[in-house]
């Protein structure tokens, strides 16, 4: 699949440092990283990140494009779309990522905490992605 600028913000490259932590191809610019980290994150259709959880700080999700899904556990999913605003406190296991049949970008922002962390965890995997997205 080519990459797709669907977004006013660059795009970026294929995300190969958390390549481990998402099923699927997703693509990362980092816009900041003083004060505040913000990454736009974009997913080819169908891509999703692995159920994980930010410790201390938490994480916010603005949606600047596309169709997508968040989720967290023991809940149902929820579908996103340009302009929705997502707030993750921080310890809530959750995922985040594009429907099937459609790019989707965000910018995650990275809320500030001393001895902030991230914990990736098992892959949504693709039987439960299939029911939650109606392609099962």
């Amino acid at each position: 699949m080519e990459k797709e600028n669907i977004s006013i913000f660059p795009t970026g490259e294929k995300n190969e440092d958390f390549a481990k932590y998402f099923v699927g191809q997703s693509y990362l610019k980092t816009l900041s990283t003083q004060g505040v980290v913000i990454g736009n994150v974009t997913f080819e259709p169908g891509c999703r990140n692995n159920w994980h959880i930010h410790h201390k700080g938490g994480q916010i999700l603005l949606v600047t494009a596309g169709r997508g899904y968040y989720q967290e556990w023991g809940k149902p999913a929820q579908e996103l779309r340009a302009g929705d605003v997502v707030n993750i406190p921080p310890e809530v296991k959750h995922w985040h990522g594009a429907a099937p049949d459609s790019w989707f970008a965000h910018l995650a922002v990275k809320v500030p905490a001393e001895e902030a962390s991230n914990e990736w965890l098992e892959k949504v995997d693709d039987e439960s992605y299939g029911k939650l997205t109606g392609t099962i």
